[in-house]
């Protein structure tokens, strides 16, 4: 039971992250579930097991509203679910001790870059001149490798995927994140069947995956209600900082370094963060000043 509220807890602060910012459920709720000492197989099959729900929810949502390019998601997701499965194919196949560092030094390069995508790329202004369309030969590697390191990583599909596509095509940014957030239904789900065919059924605690749905439906009307009132500037940069800092302590675990070097490491890292916070909060202050 105790575990059960803890993973209702990782998936709560998954939600909050991705419904505020729009990327980072798999990441955060990956970081917090290696953390906890589950397998890197087993945490990633939990959370695309939950993407399965969360992502055909957010996908209806941003049909609804006129947020997809159906051409976009069409020529995403036949690579997208490929690289997917033989992701979660291959993670099912390495033991967990192995892969594990591997798999924090993905999540920490992305957690750096989710700080650094929130405080100098977000809110820049896009072209006037927005293409409708994507070139398919370069949609189908983008998916393929997103699809593959989403699985392989635990999350990465929207961190990969939506970046590339705002900054090669230049397409509406409003539609990159809903044709991103859309298609990742099938990847989630092609991912979970992947899992599924390599570990068995009895390797997945269904219960957890539950948990993570549960701890992310009540997140989600707060994650709406903090959007309205912290800067997104703000927000990418705290929970980069702590997917830095998680994902660092996985790597610690396994590296064979003295007490005072590690902590040099953990009190440089807070430094960088901090600084990195109190640039964005200078910046949010400059744009209310501006305005």
């Amino acid at each position: 039971m105790e575990k059960l509220i803890i993973l209702a807890f990782v998936g709560f602060c998954a939600q909050l992250v991705d419904g505020a910012l729009g990327m980072a459920y798999g990441v955060t709720s990956t970081s917090l579930l290696l953390l906890s000492g589950i397998s890197p197989a087993i945490a990633s099959a939990s959370v695309h097991m939950a993407e399965v729900v969360t992502t055909a929810a957010s996908g209806v949502s941003h049909i609804k509203f006129g947020n997809v390019d159906r051409q976009v998601v069409k020529r995403l997701i036949i690579p997208g679910s490929i690289g997917a499965f033989l992701g979660a194919t291959f993670l099912s196949n390495v033991p967990g001790e192995i892969i594990k560092p591997y798999i924090a030094i993905f999540l920490l390069s992305l957690g750096f870059f989710v700080i650094y995508k929130f405080l100098f790329k977000i809110n820049k202004k896009q072209p006037t001149q927005l293409k409708t369309t994507a070139n398919s030969k370069q949609l189908a590697p983008l998916g393929f490798i997103a699809g593959f390191m989403d699985s392989t990583g635990g999350g990465g599909w929207g961190p990969i995927a939506t970046p590339v596509l705002l900054t090669s095509h230049k397409m509406d940014p409003r539609k990159v994140v809903g044709s991103v957030d859309t298609s990742e239904f099938a990847v989630a789900l092609s991912a979970s069947l992947g899992f599924l065919i390599s570990l068995g059924w009895q390797e997945v605690a269904f219960e957890w995956v539950i948990a993570l749905m549960i701890g992310g439906i009540f997140a989600a009307p707060i994650a709406a209600w903090l959007v309205k009132i912290i800067p997104s500037i703000l927000l990418g940069t705290l929970v980069g900082g702590v997917i830095i800092i998680t994902n660092v302590r996985t790597l610690l675990g396994v590296v064979i370094i003295s007490k005072t070097l590690t902590l040099m490491i953990y009190v440089a890292l807070f430094i960088l963060w901090i600084a990195a916070i109190s640039y964005a909060v200078h910046i949010v202050r400059k744009r209310k000043n501006e305005t």
